[in-house]
C-alpha cells in the first residue's frame, strides 16, 4: 500500500475555510462531482456520509477508493481511507461541530456524530 500523502498548507486552509468540498467517488467516473462537508483534523482531511444510500459516494469508495476532490476549480486525485481510530472519530465530530455551527447545520452535525455516520469517517489522501 502506498504511503499517505498530505495536502499542502494552502489546500488545507481552503478546505477548512470552505463549507462545501466537491468530490467524485470511484476511478470509473460514473459518479458526478457532488458537494459534501469536510473537516481538517491534525492536518488531515476527513469526510462522513450522512445518508449512506446504496449508491452513495461512501459506498462507492468502499468498492473503489480512488476519486477526486475539486478545490478552487482544480481537480486533485485522492484515495479514500476508512478511519478506525475512535480518537480520530471523536476529533472529527468536534471539528464538524465547530465548523458547521449555523442554525440549519446543527441537527445534521448531531446526526453525523451518531454511530451510523461516525462509522463512515473517511480520510481523503492525495495520490
Amino acid at each position: 500500500m502506498k504511503s499517505k500523502t498530505s495536502f499542502t498548507g494552502d489546500i488545507l486552509v481552503t478546505i477548512q475555510k470552505e463549507k462545501i468540498l466537491g468530490i467524485r467517488a470511484g476511478a470509473d467516473s460514473t459518479h458526478k462531482v457532488i458537494g459534501i462537508w469536510a473537516v481538517v483534523v491534525e492536518g488531515r482531511v476527513f469526510v462522513r456520509s450522512y445518508s449512506m444510500k446504496p449508491r452513495s459516494w461512501w459506498r462507492t469508495f468502499l468498492e473503489d477508493p480512488q476519486g477526486i476532490i475539486v478545490i478552487a476549480n482544480k481537480e486533485f486525485p485522492i484515495r479514500a481511507v476508512q478511519t478506525r481510530s475512535e480518537r480520530l472519530k471523536d476529533l472529527v465530530s468536534a471539528a464538524y461541530k465547530e465548523k458547521y455551527n449555523r442554525p440549519g447545520d446543527i441537527q445534521y452535525v448531531k446526526d453525523m456524530s451518531k454511530k451510523k455516520s461516525r462509522d463512515t469517517t473517511t480520510e481523503l489522501v492525495m495520490v
